[in-house]
């Protein structure tokens, strides 16, 4: 059986709607984890006798993925907030992932998002891009959204796509995700790189760090060890307006891509794309980076 989704969001966060107990169980820090609202949302926090995040309950083979998240107020330096998909519990070797963290940050700054991915254990291939939001995600809820297909995973923010990766088959290989994942919700100690490079550490008497997460949407197909996975068919590309929309966000907000970093990639891995006018962006304020005059 192939599940036909058409890509209207604002439909599918409406109609798939799962409560925290429902979808979720505890990862580790149970303690740290405290449902509300009857299960529709829940908050994780670190202090400091632990970190803490969940994970769902099924695995998936393809689908879209959303939450509404609030991130922790006030100094969060050295602070990580996530909403990913991984299998390397199953893959521990091999491991696939998809993410979004979320970056803390000292006062008179901003929080910084980061998206990456792996597929077959990649990580020495790292293709980050950060970004700030154009608003503070600490003041309210936002919605955070993946979707990932056999031949795409675009990111997305309110509704927006922030970034938007095809397959390419013959030049990624194996190092687009490929296999069952699973959706995780953490937060931790990530003082060693989170914050200006690790410049900037973790302080816990502005603590507990609160992470609150509402309105999962787990639009996807689930993942059975004893049949033939089927992966859920999304259109494959952007539309006209929501590719100009992506262009209009990178342009204005994107502080980092790995397609542009030079001094990291000297020959860009073969998914990248150049976008002049990103990367005019982008050494406007770090000229050594990528490549500037």
């Amino acid at each position: 059986m192939i599940i036909l989704f058409h890509l209207n969001h604002t439909q599918i966060s409406s109609q798939s709607l799962v409560k925290f107990d429902k979808g979720f169980s505890p990862l580790y820090g149970e303690l740290n984890i405290s449902p509300y609202e009857g299960n529709k949302s829940v908050q994780i926090s670190m202090d400091e006798t632990t970190s803490s995040g969940f994970q769902s309950k099924l695995m998936y083979m393809h689908g879209y993925f959303e939450s509404s998240i609030k991130l922790p107020e006030n100094y969060s330096a050295g602070v990580v907030v996530t909403f990913y998909m991984c299998n390397n519990l199953k893959y521990p070797y091999s491991h696939d992932e998809i993410d979004f963290e979320f970056l803390g940050h000292i006062h008179g700054q901003e929080w910084l998002v980061q998206t990456n991915f792996y597929g077959n254990g990649s990580t020495s291939r790292g293709r980050e891009e950060r970004y700030v939001l154009g608003f503070d995600p600490s003041l309210d809820f936002h919605r955070y959204g993946i979707l990932w297909t056999d031949e795409r995973i675009t990111y997305y923010v309110d509704d927006v796509p922030i970034r938007h990766v095809r397959r390419r088959v013959e030049s990624m290989r194996g190092d687009f995700p490929s296999k069952e994942m699973g959706l995780y919700g953490t937060i931790w100690n990530g003082s060693d790189w989170a914050t200006s490079g690790g410049q900037h550490k973790l302080d816990l008497r502005y603590g507990p760090y609160v992470a609150k997460y509402s309105g999962f949407v787990l639009n996807g197909c689930a993942f059975s060890p004893t049949q033939k996975p089927y992966g859920c068919r999304f259109p494959n590309e952007l539309t006209s307006k929501e590719r100009a929309q992506m262009q209009a966000f990178r342009r204005k907000y994107m502080t980092y891509s790995y397609c542009y970093d030079k001094r990291r990639y000297v020959v860009p891995l073969p998914e990248c794309e150049v976008d002049f006018k990103e990367l005019q962006h982008l050494r406007t304020f770090d000229s050594w980076t990528f490549g500037g005059s």
